[in-house]
């Protein structure tokens, strides 16, 4: 007797278990991908969760057309299969989930660099997966069988599942956004985990981010550069490095006085590096931050990052080749500016494609390409290196072997039970972050440069660190000193101190603001320019005071700056701890 007899000769009562089957036949495709993330703790539930949720709006065709069960079920599984073995391919090949920047990264590599990849990571044990895959597939695709409801019931159960998946979350976030093109991307950002709207939901963001990015790279192109612009060591080989941490505070590494001992590698090399302590940046969020950080823009002129020439920009113009490497998410919303700045070096290598910022990816990956670019036998370099260092969330920033810090020991009196997991794991994450950076240092000096290493983090991070400890993360409206104290300091090869002023004693607790660091880059680079202000530089013997202005300067009220040095100490706030 055919399955489809069977469901007609059943007793009376709707028939839950075939609507099990057709709803884990629908799941099967995003569910398997998700539930492979969750169990390896690549990252969280909420992408398993909205897989689920998604995966219900496939029954809707097939309580009104029941007849077709099996037919419309393998037009539609056809598809999902076919996104599903891309989104699980890749997740084998990288751990990693399909999302937006993979579509970038797929549209930017031509067909040989295609081939490599495959070369590289496709494996034998790939195929039987696949198959299996298929074959999982294709049993639950014979265990169909139709749902017979009277026409009116179907409908209102076909139009209940589209108004609960669909209708009710979009019209949720337009009423909360108050926006329906806000809206309607909050509702894409929940329906990105499942397939197929994983493909058309990141091909759809690819094509707007990219739109935005060329824009701002045909902006860029027109800036003048920079007039007058001389090199003192013109002709000369040279490699300079520019690493980029992010939500690193300085009050919590060892080097620069926290009891904990979580820099352990880089106090061992203390001795050759110059560590400023005294810099902080003029925001506590990446983008806002490294507008200013690598262009001439600054609090009090803001937007001339849109007009004056980058870091990159200034660097190319001085003869340097540049590379631009980044464990940061590549094409996002929020990163497309970084994708911009990375866009103007000559070679960009993305390790970070996951959709989920909370998701397991490591700075180390970082070391290989550093390697390559370090081999490229161009004689005139800049490396940039931008870390995912310890942003949250936190215990997705290290692997288990940098798992230090699992008790109270350390950890202030006043920070609650409930807070030591949280607190331990920032801990652990900038103890990895000194394990990359160190390792960096080594693989540079390893190379015997002409050139020098700067290490600064975009911002900080207050992790129950602040009076009161009830503050975990950045708030720019309510400002806390860890969110904006940074780490800050440079490493420079035998060959470079030779000819070169490099000794900064004097100059390493100057109150200073990252948003100036493109003159002290140009100052240690040996250029000089029109544009160029010595007295913004940190290492200048012109150097000037000035305040450390932090804040929104784009809020329209009155004293929307303020000075970081009138409202915090710049020292390590670490007085009472639990033993």
């Amino acid at each position: 007797m055919s399955v489809f007899k069977r469901s007609k000769t059943t007793a009376p009562g709707f028939d839950w278990a075939g609507l099990g089957w057709l709803f884990l036949f629908f799941w099967y495709f995003s569910g398997i991908t998700q539930l492979l993330i969750l169990a390896s703790g690549t990252s969280g539930f909420t992408g398993f969760r909205q897989a689920f949720v998604m995966s219900a709006l496939w029954l809707a065709p097939l309580l009104l057309f029941p007849a077709r069960t099996r037919l419309l079920a393998a037009s539609i599984g056809v598809v999902l299969w076919a996104c599903s073995i891309a989104s699980l391919g890749y997740f084998f090949i990288y751990h990693q989930e399909f999302s937006q920047s993979v579509i970038f990264i797929m549209f930017e590599s031509n067909v040989a660099e295609a081939s490599e990849y495959m070369t590289q990571y496709f494996t034998w044990w790939m195929v039987p997966a696949f198959v299996a895959h298929t074959l999982a597939a294709y049993f639950l695709w014979t265990r169909l069988r139709p749902l017979h409801l009277p026409r009116r019931q179907a409908w209102m159960a076909a139009m209940a599942i589209v108004i609960a998946v669909v209708g009710y979350p979009l019209t949720k976030q337009t009423l909360r956004t108050e926006s329906l093109a806000l809206g309607v991307g909050e509702f894409e950002n929940r329906i990105e985990p499942a397939v197929p709207w994983q493909m058309l939901v990141a091909y759809h963001h690819y094509s707007q981010q990219l739109k935005n990015m060329q824009g701002m790279l045909h902006k860029t192109s027109k800036i003048a550069p920079l007039r007058n612009l001389e090199d003192a060591q013109a002709g000369q080989p040279a490699t300079l490095v520019l690493v980029i941490g992010e939500s690193t505070d300085r009050q919590r590494m060892s080097l620069y006085g926290y009891p904990r001992e979580t820099t352990p590698e880089l106090d061992k090399l203390k001795g050759q590096l110059s560590v400023f302590d005294n810099v902080i940046t003029p925001r506590p969020y990446t983008i806002e931050a490294l507008q200013q950080v690598l262009t001439f823009a600054d609090e009090e002129n803001p937007d001339l990052y849109l007009s004056t020439p980058s870091l990159v920009s200034m660097m190319k113009q001085a003869g340097y080749k540049t590379f631009w490497i980044t464990n940061q998410q590549t094409m996002t919303k929020r990163n497309t500016m970084l994708t911009t700045f990375s866009q103007q070096a000559d070679e960009q290598v993305y390790l970070n494609n996951n959709r989920n910022q909370n998701a397991k990816q490591y700075d180390g990956d970082v070391i290989e390409p550093f390697n390559k670019a370090l081999a490229d036998t161009a004689p005139r370099k800049l490396i940039v290196v931008h870390l995912l260092g310890t942003h949250m969330s936190y215990q997705y920033r290290y692997p288990p072997s940098f798992n230090k810090f699992t008790d109270r020991q350390g950890v202030p009196a006043g920070v609650r039970d409930d807070q030591v997991p949280t607190y331990n794991s920032y801990d652990n994450a900038v103890l990895y972050n000194d394990f990359v950076v160190s390792s960096l240092i080594k693989v540079y000096a390893r190379t015997d440069p002409n050139g020098f290493l700067l290490y600064l983090s975009d911002h900080g991070e207050d992790v129950f660190d602040s009076p009161g400890h009830a503050t975990l993360g950045r708030n720019e409206a309510k400002p806390t000193a860890p969110m904006y104290t940074i780490p800050f300091m440079a490493w420079a090869s035998p060959k470079w101190r030779e000819t070169h002023d490099w000794n900064f004693t004097g100059d390493l607790s100057r109150p200073y603001s990252s948003a100036h660091l493109i003159h002290t880059w140009a100052d240690m680079a040996g250029l000089s320019f029109d544009e160029l202000d010595r007295s913004k530089s940190l290492v200048s013997d012109s150097f000037t005071v000035r305040p450390l202005l932090i804040g929104n300067p784009y809020q329209n009220q009155r004293n929307a700056l303020i000075d970081f040095s009138l409202m915090e100490p710049k020292g390590p706030a670490r007085q009472v701890v639990q033993k």
